[in-house]
């Protein structure tokens, strides 16, 4: 289930650095493209950069709106991202194209991914000329949300269970095979001279 996801946790949606699909509205055209380049930039409020090529349909759209979406994509939209990155919404309906449904958002004209699985609603701050000058775009998060089986609590939950009992197994196999102590230092660290500073090399006192 959709759930809002608390403005101060926004950042969370993006930090383990996914790419993006950009969602954008002027007027009666839609578009949505695939971006790499999306990252947190502040927490409150929180903010947002990410970088639209100027020769896209989508950065004429976002100009003229002056707000987009950041929308999360599953494993499972891995062929439609490469798809709508790789083809020009001005030459095709990419929605209709890569099988998205477009779904309304709650503070901004953009529509939503509704596949997906994260939303980040943005306005534009006014950085026209960074904008102009390095295709780098600033924008406030005015609304985020995201689906609770995965993110809930501040956190994902990719997998959690496998992760924890692969991780258990580690520590195990760690605790069973702890490697001896270097020739020349003590299990404590300190060089069996009596410095306190370990050895550079096996059985070679660096003092």
């Amino acid at each position: 289930m959709r759930v809002d996801v608390p403005l101060a946790k926004a950042y969370l949606l993006l930090n383990h650095g996914p790419v993006t699909l950009v969602s954008s509205r002027a007027g009666l055209r839609t578009d949505v493209m695939a971006a790499a380049w999306a990252t947190p930039l502040d927490f409150d409020p929180p903010k947002v950069t990410v970088v639209i090529d100027r020769s896209t349909l989508t950065r004429e759209l976002v100009e003229a709106s002056r707000e987009f979406a950041l929308n999360i994509p599953p494993r499972r939209l891995a062929d439609a991202t490469l798809g709508v990155g790789s083809v020009s919404g001005r030459q095709s309906d990419k929605w209709s194209e890569f099988g998205l449904a477009a779904m309304p958002a709650s503070r901004i004209g953009a529509p939503l991914v509704a596949e997906c699985i994260a939303w980040l609603e943005c306005r534009l701050l006014d950085e026209q000329a960074v904008e102009q000058r390095h295709d780098l775009f600033v924008a406030e998060v005015v609304a985020a949300s995201a689906d609770d089986r995965v993110f809930s609590g501040g956190r994902w939950h990719f997998g959690d269970a496998p992760l924890r009992r692969r991780r258990a197994v580690l520590l195990r196999r760690r605790a069973g095979r702890r490697p001896p102590p270097r020739q020349g230092v003590r299990a404590t660290g300190r060089c069996t001279c009596g410095w306190s500073r370990a050895i550079s090399l096996p059985g070679t006192c660096a003092h």
